[in-house]
């Protein structure tokens, strides 16, 4: 994990790759952990995301899984730095944003079918605006719909 986050950590410093393949975006939509985005380990797709996954995306991040950011167009980009933050993941920005809506700037990167995001700043923070506890619970790994419980 150390070698990835090392890798995408000169992947993002290149000021040589930023101005030839890297686009300068904005985007708006909810910081995620893609370790449970991606598996679907913790439920379906409504259950990783929003305030029942809050406690987990907290715990994933610390952990050194990757922070996603799911844009509103249903874009995922795998956020490689926030603001002038030196982890990748766990650190002190990506804690604070965990579930969060926010609109982000920064440039965009493609490589084999995968978004990277290098967030220069965070232009707006919505705070947790998926507000799906009642349906799921606070608890991902008991990600059961209220409907289908008894």
């Amino acid at each position: 994990m150390r070698i990835l986050a090392a890798a995408l950590a000169c992947l993002a410093a290149s000021p040589a790759l930023a101005s030839e393949e890297g686009n300068r975006i904005q985007v708006t939509g909810e910081l995620i952990d893609t370790w449970c985005y991606y598996s679907g380990v913790m439920g379906g797709p409504d259950a990783v995301v929003g305030s029942a996954h809050h406690t987990c995306a907290l715990w994933c991040s610390a952990g050194g899984i990757p922070v996603g950011l799911l844009g509103d167009d249903g874009t995922t980009y795998m956020v490689l730095k926030i603001d002038q933050d030196d982890n990748l993941a766990g650190g002190d920005t990506a804690l604070r944003l965990a579930s969060h809506t926010i609109e982000a700037d920064g440039m965009h990167y493609e490589r084999d079918g995968i978004n990277y995001l290098v967030v220069d700043q965070v232009i707006s923070d919505l705070d947790i605006t998926n507000l799906n506890h009642e349906d799921y619970g606070p608890v991902p790994g008991f990600a059961i719909p209220k409907s289908a419980r008894k």
